[in-house]
């Protein structure tokens, strides 16, 4: 009798060497988290793969999705399991390609050694079966329609599978480090983020608002997306909600207009990093692509990171295009979230003609008329923590 389960693979653990361990139980955990829904279903590590097993046939495809946003996973197959028996695997073979017609071939791979014929024995006599009990069927081994895979593992048992499913790859989430996303309602910062998750990053947010010069639906927005980005982070991501109000009416009122953006971000970049030191992350994480726009020419990155003393800034996009960036966005499904035209507090007293090469002279002594340090407190002592999980 076959069993159905999900066989799943994993790409980079395989150079950890003493370390391999670790990367290995922190997937297994994430597994485990995502499909935390799903009745019955069970996660087992086997020899360099996890098997998913127990769960009902009709909650296939829902499993499927849920894997398909595991960090660490390289590929996975629907597949039957069976114990490794010469005759079991011909008649399940047999069985599985019985109402397929056009060209097939066998794939075989045989983990267990210790199974006295060898996977080019194997394919050739299951291949030769399956041919006498399905006429319809003519080997190809360049270019077949149908490819039937039989893994032969350890422990005597046997996987066999006909599709092989792309994940997202990378580094389990959670095996390096914890980094602030600085999440904005845009497109590149969930982005961003989903880069640094697939790199094994647990994700924190921060959001800057201004209401009530940015909407309610502003902030919803960002919701979404944070339940988007909480689906590559083991199924929850913790946003900081932080008010930029009284600092930009502050820089409006009495400061050249050109520098608006450069004295925000500096100011967003001070209460990130603060915060990174509280909560005892590792890295502040930002969308930002170099040449992209005015606050993203490297003067204005320099000027904007020399308030940051003892935190890494991470930028995963900084030398993408833009078409790049949207292709992954439409992917893991923020981009239409992002295009909506509910925008964040970056978009509000912007000037016509924004300063691209800032110097760092000038923007201190823009900086001296205000109140800075107040200002960052204030804003920082009214920070809300809000909570979302995955969809």
């Amino acid at each position: 009798m076959m069993e159905k389960v999900i066989l799943l693979r994993y790409g980079e653990i395989f150079l950890k060497g003493k370390n391999r361990i670790f990367f290995e139980n922190t997937l297994e955990n994430n597994i485990k988290n995502a499909l935390i829904s799903i009745k019955n279903a069970n996660v087992t590590k086997i020899s360099g793969r996890f098997v998913v097993s127990g769960f009902d046939e009709f909650d296939e495809d829902l499993v499927i999705a849920k894997l398909k946003k595991v960090a660490g996973i390289y590929s996975f197959s629907p597949a039957v399991v069976m114990d490794t028996d010469m005759e079991k695997i011909i008649s399940n073979s047999i069985e599985l390609l019985s109402e397929a017609d056009g060209t097939f071939k066998v794939v075989t791979n045989r983990a267990d050694k210790s199974f006295p014929l060898n996977s080019m024995e194997i394919s050739r006599l299951v291949g030769g079966r399956v041919l006498s009990a399905n006429r319809n069927l003519k080997v190809d081994i360049h270019n077949p329609q149908h490819i039937l895979n039989i893994d032969v593992r350890e422990r005597k048992k046997t996987y066999m599978f006909s599709k092989t499913i792309k994940g997202v790859g990378g580094m389990p989430v959670g095996c390096s480090g914890k980094g602030l996303l600085l999440l904005s309602g845009g497109i590149d910062s969930p982005v961003a983020g989903f880069m640094m998750a697939k790199r094994g990053t647990k994700l924190y947010a921060l959001h800057f608002h201004s209401f009530p010069y940015t909407s309610e639906l502003a902030r919803l927005k960002v919701e979404e997306l944070a339940a988007k980005i909480a689906e590559y982070n083991a199924g929850e991501l913790n946003v900081f909600m932080c008010s930029m109000t009284k600092f930009q009416e502050q820089i409006n009122r009495n400061c050249n207009p050109i520098y608006n953006i450069t004295l925000l971000r500096r100011a967003m970049f001070t209460v990130a990093e603060r915060l990174c030191k509280e909560k005892g992350f590792n890295m502040i994480i930002s969308g930002e692509n170099l040449g992209q726009v005015a606050s993203q020419t490297i003067e204005s990155m320099t000027v904007v990171s020399n308030v940051v003393k003892d935190v890494q800034i991470m930028r995963p996009l900084i030398a993408f295009d833009k078409q790049e960036t949207i292709d992954i966005a439409r992917n893991i499904d923020t981009y239409d979230i992002s295009i909506r035209p509910y925008e964040d507090c970056c978009t509000i007293f912007v000037p016509d003609n924004p300063v691209t090469r800032p110097r760092l002279h000038k923007v201190l002594a823009e900086e001296k008329r205000l109140n800075f340090d107040q200002l960052i407190e204030e804003a920082y002592n009214n920070i809300e923590m809000v909570t979302i999980k995955a969809e």
